[in-house]
């Protein structure tokens, strides 16, 4: 799965790591519903109590700001953007961060709706293959290789317990995470993990999310599955609010199939959601006005749960499924404004693709996780009851359309695999150490990677690469992500000690070890939220509100030059220590990608 994090651009490579020493080995596996729920406090009972979003010290962020410059720009650079920032602090940057605190003191948190907006709303750029979020299902690494015929049964077993998360969200029984120091986070964003869709504007997209807990009323409980060009409206519980079974799901799965094989195939209109926002919301409404049933159609598809992608394609591995759930080929099979696609493919594996704006990639993780442990504890086979009840047959939702429409989604079709083409990834392991090995040597594993990501593009490169990190801030209410900019004058000097062919091993150990400290001060800085990049974000959207020019820091070369802007022509996150992981496209046209993810052995 994948941890996501920031607004990207255009992008050329995406890789997925994996580290471990023993891969593939699985031993006693713990009980999901022990591991995620509990009895003793509500899933957002202490929201409230959660402190407000700081705001950073204005000092502090332009010195992390001008230090996470100085790799990237030469010496007279540096003194003319420091001469710049020296101005910006004494003047208009003081009167915006005074209006800021300002602003914090009538908010419990002052970014929330500027990050969301800023950083994915009004955007305006497809959303695929440019910014969902992809987590690939890692169960074909023990259980469920790939094979024929199988897709309908691994589809049934998945969305039964994919349901089963929904349902502990929605009885309020997730359990509360905490971070390692034992402060309780925000567990705001599992809200939008079921039930939230995105819907497109020609200026600013929308982003509605209809879950409700139990306790605050009714919510949806269908979800919209959509094969050859068509869709289908399923309830995935009975009367009880209980998830469907595996072989109930499967067999409802299977009357879809059936009828789509044997008829004529639909006009594909997901292919529109690969658009431009601004076109796709222009199709929209004539959509809505064509015919009153389309609009309460597409009211269907964005109220759903999730909606179920089945695909004929059959990707050989990880590398593959990563490519073709980002990208791909069947852009008609796909609804990419919705909080989670699950798309199974025809040899049984299985993934996901999913609208970033309403979460991180710390809610894919937990479902997905969840879903595999599921997975492996049945050894792949479902262990209920086989006994399908009578259900409705799913509803087929059919859309009216006109001529326009229909060469609309032609050049939607062209327009996202020329996208698409763009998408270059590699997934592989390193199995030679993991985690332990590293601990053994109180190394911290993220730090360790980030380094080793670092020297890998200056060694390819011949420079430094501004490298965007995610930082969670969820100890404070409704936070999200910091951006820890990972590439220090120290991370720089440990790549010329590795490339310096006359530097001795203890001058590479001491250069190595003064960058992971480094980073390690800026990674516990950031999950304060004081690094510069969210700080800097609002005092910008502050001076655009207020009606202000825009401050010379931010036009300044320096500030490009440093990834501001969202060029970071590495961007990465640490998705964690399960074997679930995924990623999202790189932020600059000729950018990567990495994201990794490190098993307990």
């Amino acid at each position: 799965m994948c941890i996501g994090f920031r607004p990207p651009s255009l992008f050329n490579v995406a890789m997925l790591i994996q580290l471990d020493s023993v891969m593939g080995e699985f031993k006693e596996i713990p009980d999901p519903d022990l591991l995620f729920s509990s009895e003793d406090e509500k899933t957002f009972s202490l929201e409230s109590d959660l402190p407000s979003l700081p705001v950073p010290d204005l000092h502090h962020t332009l010195q992390r700001y001008l230090d996470s410059v100085k790799p990237h720009v030469s010496d007279e650079e540096y003194r003319q953007t420091e001469f710049i920032v020296q101005q910006f602090a004494s003047g208009v940057g003081k009167k915006l961060h005074e209006k800021l605190l300002e602003k914090a003191r009538n908010e419990r948190n002052w970014l929330e709706r500027w990050w969301e907006e800023k950083g994915y709303l009004e955007l305006g750029i497809p959303l695929a293959p440019f910014m969902n979020l992809v987590g690939i299902g890692p169960y074909s690494k023990h259980y469920w290789m790939p094979k024929s015929g199988s897709q309908l049964e691994r589809a049934g077993i998945v969305l039964h317990y994919s349901t089963r998360f929904w349902q502990l969200i929605r009885r309020e029984k997730l359990k509360v995470e905490v971070d390692n120091l034992g402060r309780k986070l925000c567990m705001n964003q599992m809200r939008k993990a079921y039930s939230t869709c995105r819907v497109p504007g020609v200026f600013r997209d929308q982003l509605i999310a209809h879950f409700k807990t139990e306790s605050e009323g009714p919510t949806p409980v269908h979800a919209v599955v959509l094969y050859k060009g068509r869709f289908f409206s399923m309830d995935m519980v009975d009367e009880n609010e209980e998830p469907l079974r595996a072989p109930e799901i499967q067999h409802q799965l299977t009357r879809i199939k059936d009828q789509c094989d044997t008829e004529p195939q639909g006009p594909g209109l997901g292919a529109l959601t690969g658009e431009t926002r601004k076109k796709w919301a222009e199709m929209r409404s004539r959509l809505c006005a064509l015919h009153p049933e389309n609009f309460h159609n597409l009211k269907t598809i964005e109220t759903s749960l999730y909606v179920v992608c089945l695909d004929d394609y059959e990707p050989k591995d990880y590398s593959e499924m990563f490519t073709y759930s980002g990208g791909g080929r069947n852009a008609r099979d796909r609804w990419f404004d919705k909080g989670v696609s699950h798309i199974f493919y025809k040899n049984g594996l299985f993934a996901c693709n999913c609208d970033h704006g309403p979460f991180d990639g710390m809610v894919m993780v937990s479902g997905t996780y969840y879903i595999d442990l599921n997975v492996q504890r049945s050894k792949g086979k479902w262990q209920g009851s086989m006994e399908v009840r009578d259900l409705p047959k799913p509803k087929e939702l059919k859309f009216h359309v006109d001529s326009v429409i229909l060469e609309a989604i032609l050049a939607a079709e062209k327009f996202f695999l020329a996208n698409a083409s763009n998408l270059s990834c590699t997934s592989f392991v390193y199995a030679k150490y993991g985690r332990k090995k590293l601990r053994k040597y109180k190394l911290h594993p993220d730090t360790h990677i980030q380094l080793a990501l670092q020297y890998a593009y200056y060694k390819t490169h011949n420079k430094p690469a501004p490298v965007y990190e995610t930082a969670t801030t969820r100890r404070f209410y409704h936070a999200r992500t910091e951006t820890l900019r990972s590439c220090t004058v120290e991370a720089v000097e440990f790549c010329k000690a590795m490339c310096d062919r006359s530097a001795s091993v203890s001058d590479q150990k001491f250069a190595y070890l003064k960058a992971a400290g480094k980073h390690n001060k800026l990674m516990t800085e950031a999950k304060e939220l004081k690094g510069c990049d969210r700080h800097l974000l609002g005092l910008a959207v502050l001076a655009e509100e207020l009606g202000m020019p825009k401050p010379l820091l931010f036009q300044d070369k320096s500030f490009t030059k440093s990834g501001g802007g969202g060029n970071f022509e590495l961007s990465t996150s640490f998705v964690g220590y399960t074997s679930v992981f995924g990623g999202v496209a790189a932020m600059t046209s000729d950018g990567y990608g990495c994201f990794y993810h490190m098993e307990q052995n």
